[in-house]
């Protein structure tokens, strides 16, 4: 029994525009976010989910709801805390140049409170676990973030076609069957290139 998992990645902020880490700090989308996901639901109009979930950061609620409206999806939005970004810490709001002249170069290797990798993928596997033994079978959409969806396929498709930057309202899409994972789509914008 196949499930199918399609992610999406939020729509655009006025912090991504800015080049600000976002991490868990709640953003609004900004007004060029909600088109792309206008598009998104729009190119999803004639697909029907069965469930589908999102982070409970606003960006992504947001998003997530502009689509499923969209869809006419009849269900209830469900949010989820594991599939939020990871946590940003001391660096949250700033941009790189901020963050070399506040710490230097070497900004990452310092501790500045900053999620683990190892952290988000230990949450994100667990949520994803749980979601595919409660439903088997089913079709499911998620709205996430970039960098926990990055580290998640990584972790799950190690020979997906990764690439640095997830963009805004992207849909990658990843197939469970008979207990391992494989991504069917990655990182597409067909919709915004309309």
């Amino acid at each position: 029994m196949t499930t199918r998992i399609a992610i999406i990645r939020h729509g655009s902020t006025a912090w991504n525009k800015a080049g600000r880490l976002q991490g868990s700090s709640d953003i609004p989308l900004d007004e060029e976010g909600r088109e792309q996901a206008r598009k998104l639901g729009q190119r999803l109009m004639g697909e029907t989910y069965d469930i589908v979930y999102s982070s409970r950061l606003q960006r992504a609620k947001e998003t997530a709801q502009i689509i499923a409206d969209a869809m006419q999806h009849p269900g209830t939005l469900l949010e989820d805390d594991r599939i939020r970004e990871a946590g940003g810490g001391l660096t949250e709001g700033t941009t790189e140049e901020e963050r070399v002249s506040k710490w230097g170069s070497d900004w990452k290797l310092m501790d500045l409170g900053i999620e683990t990798p190892e952290e988000v993928i230990t949450r994100g596997t667990e949520f994803l676990s749980e979601l595919v033994a409660k439903h088997p079978g089913k079709k499911i959409l998620i709205v996430s973030h970039g960098g926990f969806i990055r580290k998640m396929i990584r972790e799950l498709v190690p020979d997906a076609p990764h690439q640095n930057m997830l963009k805004n309202t992207s849909i990658t899409e990843i197939l469970h069957s008979d207990n391992s994972w494989s991504c069917h789509l990655y990182n597409c914008v067909q919709h915004l290139e309309l």
